[in-house]
């Protein structure tokens, strides 16, 4: 383990594996953390051909958070991560993780390599109408710091039935879960109004765009108006995947990307 000190004077633990360039940074989704979720097994896929770096987004694991907040504070603890990797780095975003990646990118400008992202939940506009219902539920129950309800207001966003709530709540996990509850403000922050910003139109990096292949169509929906935004962007389909993908299905088509 190893941390930065983002410029808010944050502390950022990361660890680093592999070796090999462009180093890539890996960023988490809503409720992910180093050791929950998917990018330990990403790391492990990538790390044979880069030095790649896994950090806990601030609010979560052994990082530290200081408020008031705003997605500005997490570009700058990637901007440090990517000062601790030599200046320069490629970033794998995974669902709000790539849309983090993408204001990232540009805002950073030169200093990004490459942005690759996994179905960015950005929303068709008819998907898009039930986005400022679940800022405001979600504001209102961190608020009154009912961090029970902020959780269960994400997950029925995301389409986990009342029975499914139930059983987490029910699961070892809930209170690791509970913990990092005020962070999905921030992956909401990121998200925005849930459509693919306009300005985007100006990242300078490379671009891939990534879906799988068993994801319904609004999950799709996300990575190919991405390509349709940014000139130059390409969108690859991940076979048989859905949104919780398999390292070994996605590691190829990153790899082909950073080569």
């Amino acid at each position: 383990m190893a941390q930065v000190t983002s410029a808010d004077g944050t502390a950022i633990g990361f660890e680093v594996a592999g070796a090999g360039d462009p180093p890539l940074i890996l960023i988490d989704g809503a409720m992910c953390w180093r050791d929950s979720g998917p990018m330990r097994g990403i790391a492990a896929s990538l790390a044979h051909s880069h030095t790649v770096y896994l950090y806990d987004r601030r609010g979560r694991g052994v990082s530290g958070d200081t408020l008031p907040f705003a997605v500005d504070r997490e570009i700058e603890d990637l901007a440090a991560l990517i000062d601790a990797a030599g200046g320069a780095a490629a970033l794998l975003g995974i669902s709000s993780g790539g849309a983090l990646a993408a204001r990232a990118a540009l805002k950073l400008g030169g200093a990004v390599t490459h942005l690759a992202v996994y179905e960015p939940p950005y929303m068709p506009p008819p998907a898009r109408a039930g986005a400022a219902a679940y800022t405001a539920q979600l504001t209102a129950a961190l608020a009154r710091g009912d961090r029970d309800a902020a959780v269960a207001a994400f997950l029925t966003r995301v389409g986990v039935p009342e029975p499914g709530v139930e059983a987490m709540r029910r699961s070892p996990g809930w209170d690791a879960t509970l913990a990092i509850a005020p962070t999905l403000a921030y992956d909401d922050a990121a998200m925005g109004d849930s459509s693919v910003p306009a300005e985007l139109a100006g990242i300078t990096a490379p671009v891939l765009a990534l879906a799988g292949g068993a994801s319904p169509g609004f999950l799709q929906w996300g990575a190919r108006e991405l390509t349709a935004v940014v000139p130059g962007a390409r969108f690859e389909e991940v076979e048989g995947q859905g949104h919780g993908v398999d390292p070994a299905a996605l590691a190829p088509h990153v790899l082909r990307f950073l080569a």
